[in-house]
């Protein structure tokens, strides 16, 4: 097929790109300064509160206390650098292919990246992965499970796989009570790019990954009808072509700072560290890279320097895989991530950094022990306000559903959409808010008044 066309008979660019907005599409405004729509969609995400959240919330290893590591917001903040990147680079090789494009949007590609990188952890409960687990564990095999009968079993898998990229979606996209239509109302674009897994829970399977739960289905597959992405069966679709880069982002960014975090740590050595790093860089090229490190005195700075070099392949890399690869990726042809099908050799450093991470960071005790403590505080307060929502005419029901801010429905009509505003409110906690609130209702903190 001619690789000029900007259409392969399936997904088109410029129906991809648009800068219609969820909730607002029938208004037209006449803009003042010179921010596109996808900008605008970056500066409402940092400017927004779930956003800031995201400073209180660990990444991997514990809050830090003298030693800086990263926390969901600092990481966020990366993937949206690396995004820009990708994404600014991806648009140039399209222009320049598909020069019949350069009147559209196209050359917005690294905005909309960016913006969704922003927002792609924002669903994420406090306290890591362990929240998340909390979560979908107590309705699985906890005390939750006692109110399956109460919801359609497409609602009930919702909550038994919980996972915190539909809950991304669902912040938004969903609105919450004196909140306006359309969520945060962003864009078509940048809401279908944050989107990894386009089905619901019920199409999960063994992964139990999913993209949006039963109460956003009908918006995304709104979303889905206007951008022109392909529908595979009745409830699923092919990925936006943008999600590619910003799951390269993603991948990119943790697995590179993890590493780098572990050293300030004093859990991988610096030789270790260092041999890592220098793994993403061509044979003919590691006596100089070595050369301009050795230059610098300061082992950190040199450990930062080779991680600038690991994520520079990269991205490198991810941007050639993806313009190399933009007919599958229309066609919803395109098998796996961008880096699965970087080089060799480029991959077997990644792979590497992997084993190292699963075998010696994320079981270090320290990041266990912050799991464990996440897991149990998590579990109580899902079960406390689980119990308040579904008994609340009991006099302690009362007292807890009035902590509750008044943008969760807990007294909504249906079983699920009070148990959605429970999963909303706790989810949306920073670690040491649920952590003192934890407390507090245990009586181990008495507020002073």
């Amino acid at each position: 097929m001619d690789k000029q066309s900007s259409t392969f008979n399936n997904m088109d660019w410029n129906r991809l790109i648009s800068n219609k907005r969820l909730g607002q599409e029938e208004l037209h405004y006449d803009r003042r300064d010179d921010r596109t729509e996808f900008r605008r969609d970056y500066d409402r995400l940092i400017f927004s509160a779930p956003f800031r959240r995201l400073q209180n919330k660990t990444q991997v290893f514990p809050l830090p206390g003298s030693i800086f590591v990263h926390n969901r917001l600092t990481h966020s903040l990366e993937v949206a650098s690396v995004g820009r990147s990708l994404g600014d680079d991806v648009s140039r090789q399209l222009t320049s292919l598909h020069p019949e494009l350069s009147d559209s949007h196209i050359g917005e590609i690294g905005s909309i990246v960016s913006a969704a990188c922003l927002a792609h952890d924002l669903g994420n409960p406090p306290f890591g992965h362990s929240g998340e687990r909390s979560i979908a564990a107590y309705f699985s095999e906890g005390n939750g499970k006692q109110w399956e009968g109460e919801l359609k079993s497409s609602e009930w898998t919702d909550l038994t796989r919980f996972d915190g990229n539909a809950n991304a979606f669902r912040i938004l996209t969903h609105q919450f009570k004196g909140r306006r239509p359309g969520g945060f109302v962003m864009t078509y674009s940048t809401l279908a790019s944050i989107v990894k897994y386009p089905y619901p829970s019920s199409e999960s399977g063994k992964k139990q990954k999913f993209g949006f739960f039963q109460s956003e289905q009908a918006t995304f597959h709104k979303i889905a009808d206007e951008l022109g992405i392909l529908q595979t069966d009745e409830n699923r679709w092919c990925r936006h072509p943008l999600v590619y880069l910003v799951e390269a982002s993603d991948d990119i960014c943790y697995e590179i700072m993890d590493i780098e975090d572990a050293h300030k740590l004093g859990i991988l050595s610096t030789d270790e560290t260092k041999s890592l790093l220098l793994g993403f860089v061509a044979p003919s090229k590691r006596s100089h890279t070595e050369e301009v490190m050795s230059k610098v005195n300061d082992v950190n700075e040199q450990i930062a320097y080779l991680r600038s070099c690991a994520i520079g392949v990269l991205v490198r890399e991810c941007v050639r895989v993806f313009v190399d690869s933009e007919e599958e990726i229309l066609s919803g042809m395109f098998d796996g991530s961008l880096i699965n099908h970087v080089p060799d050799s480029v991959l077997e450093a990644y792979k590497t950094c992997e084993r190292v991470s699963v075998s010696k960071i994320y079981k270090n005790k320290n990041v266990l022990d912050i799991e464990l403590s996440g897991y149990k505080i998590i579990s109580q307060l899902i079960d406390l306000f689980v119990d308040a929502v579904m008994t609340p005419n009991r006099a302690y029901s009362k007292l807890l559903l009035d902590r509750v801010s008044a943008q969760y429905d807990v007294h909504a009509n249906s079983a699920y959409e009070r148990l959605m505003a429970v999963v909303d409110y706790v989810s949306g906690m920073t670690d040491v808010y649920a952590l003192d609130l934890y407390r507090k209702i245990n009586g181990e903190s008495i507020p002073v008044i």
